[in-house]
């Protein structure tokens, strides 16, 4: 089982897209020289998702191009948002437990005050809650010990699970949100372009 990136975003609907406040990969199992291109695919992936999330709602999308990854995404009333993208051996339960904890403390802790406003990408960036989150999270067991005691699991009994199709609005597709991205590289682009028709644009090799 493998996570490969956790991330804290804000979306109210009044930017054109999520602000990424924060993340955190683990991106060791890549090549080196695959790195930039995976971060820049996860980051565009994971907010494509949580755009597209009502407020309230959790949901494990399928994106194509992601071979064997799901995008666990959990969308607070109050816009603030978290992506945990894992293989599909992770367990649900766990996932979203983690993005419960990890809101609950992002939103507690003093010097996120006015996250609420915030519209620059990173700007938590390096929040050590989270880099230690990803490190931790690596085994779902020892943290699913925990989550049996305290059984506070009903919320996560409501988890939609959906292909990245299903969820795209009428006429959207991925390819054309993937190249319209301000955010992807051409080199990232052209990538997704061609893993895309392998299937393993994030397959560990």
């Amino acid at each position: 089982m493998k996570v490969l990136q956790i991330s804290v975003q804000r979306y109210m609907r009044d930017t054109a897209e999520p602000v990424m406040l924060s993340e955190a990969s683990d991106l060791k199992s890549f090549g080196f020289f695959q790195r930039p291109t995976a971060q820049q695919l996860l980051n565009a992936f994971s907010k494509i998702v949580v755009k597209r999330i009502a407020p309230g709602q959790r949901i494990t999308v399928e994106v194509e191009g992601m071979a064997e990854y799901q995008v666990h995404t959990y969308v607070r009333t109050d816009g603030l948002a978290g992506t945990l993208t894992a293989d599909k051996e992770y367990p649900t339960r766990v996932a979203f437990a983690v993005l419960n904890e990890l809101l609950d403390d992002f939103a507690a802790e003093p010097q996120m005050r006015g996250w609420e406003n915030e519209v620059r990408n990173d700007a938590y960036a390096g929040w050590p809650t989270l880099q230690q989150k990803i490190v931790s999270c690596q085994d779902p067991a020892s943290f699913d010990k925990i989550l049996r005691i305290q059984n506070d699991l009903n919320s996560t009994q409501q988890v939609l699970t959906q292909t990245i199709d299903n969820l795209l609005e009428r006429g959207e597709k991925l390819d054309d949100l993937v190249q319209r991205s301000d955010e992807l590289s051409a080199t990232s682009k052209q990538f997704y372009k061609q893993a895309k028709k392998t299937n393993s644009c994030c397959t560990i090799s």
